[in-house]
């Protein structure tokens, strides 16, 4: 039986506590938890289709041009670096200019960049942050290159990497609550590796996970669109703060049941999905993710 969690706190409730497991320390603990894990799994990737590189780690894109990454405070941001992001954004379904990049380099705590010889291929603004305690990852705003799908996916994984790895020095020994907007359903391999996804394929969302919803919703000053039941953020018809992940080529195509999620949405208001997944302590530890 799956060791019981702490608890959280009731619908409508202004904070949720820490995720820590009470399980034996040493191995002896990490075996029983990824033993329970095995038994009892709620993830995605069952459902995020064959990956482009077959199933191996993606830190390179074209073969032999590695993907580097640097994450620093948004106040150090330059001008030309915004209009290389509004640059790569343009190519993009989310268009972010430079004037809405701007607004968010104020709201957010981090910037990370990945570049293949120098060429931005992807970035992100993120806050690592405790909502009512619990160690949480924000993503407010990210991009990556549309194509080719290998290259996408390499500067997603190399982006989300390096927020793990921070994620797991800010809360050692911690399970890390992953939270952002998505507008695609190939946007969903940023979940992959994390547990207890929402909203996931053929999965009615408890009264805890829609609370959930509602927190980030908040965060991300959204609040008033979201439908807590479909996690779908209307929009008004503006640009809108995800994680924006719409590679190229029938390898990046999503599976249906992942796709159905998204059947709702109008791009043309720019609605989206709030959606988050739980980082495994062990996982951030051994630097496995994202899987």
């Amino acid at each position: 039986m799956r060791p019981t969690r702490p608890g959280r706190p009731p619908l409508g409730g202004t904070g949720a506590p820490s995720r820590k497991l009470r399980y034996p320390s040493g191995r002896a603990g990490l075996d029983a938890r990824r033993d329970d894990r095995a038994r009892d799994h709620v993830g995605l990737p069952d459902v995020l289709g064959d990956r482009p590189d077959g199933g191996r780690p993606a830190t390179q894109g074209v073969p032999g041009n590695v993907i580097d990454v640097e994450t620093k405070d948004t106040t150090a941001l330059s001008d030309s670096e915004l209009a290389e992001m509004a640059d790569l954004s343009a190519a993009a379904s989310s268009g972010y200019e430079v004037g809405f990049l701007s607004k968010h380099r104020e709201e957010w705590v981090l910037v990370t960049q990945a570049r293949e010889d120098g060429r931005l291929v992807g970035y992100s603004f993120s806050t690592l942050e405790r909502i009512g305690g619990t160690p949480s990852l924000l993503v407010g705003v990210a991009s990556f290159v549309r194509g080719p799908a290998p290259v996408a996916e390499s500067a997603l994984k190399t982006v989300m990497g390096d927020l793990f790895r921070r994620a797991v020095l800010a809360f050692p020994d911690e399970d890390v609550l992953l939270g952002t907007r998505l507008a695609s359903p190939a946007a969903f391999r940023a979940f992959a590796g994390l547990e207890e996804v929402v909203p996931r394929p053929e999965h009615k969302a408890t009264g805890e996970e829609r609370a959930w919803g509602r927190r980030l919703a908040k965060r991300f000053g959204v609040e008033n669109s979201l439908d807590d039941r479909s996690f779908v953020i209307t929009g008004d018809g503006s640009p809108a703060g995800l994680l924006d992940y719409d590679p190229q080529g029938p390898a990046a195509a999503a599976p249906a049941e992942v796709t159905a999620l998204f059947a709702t949405l109008d791009p043309s208001r720019h609605d989206s999905l709030v959606g988050f997944g739980w980082a495994m302590a062990e996982d951030l530890a051994e630097g496995s993710l994202p899987h």
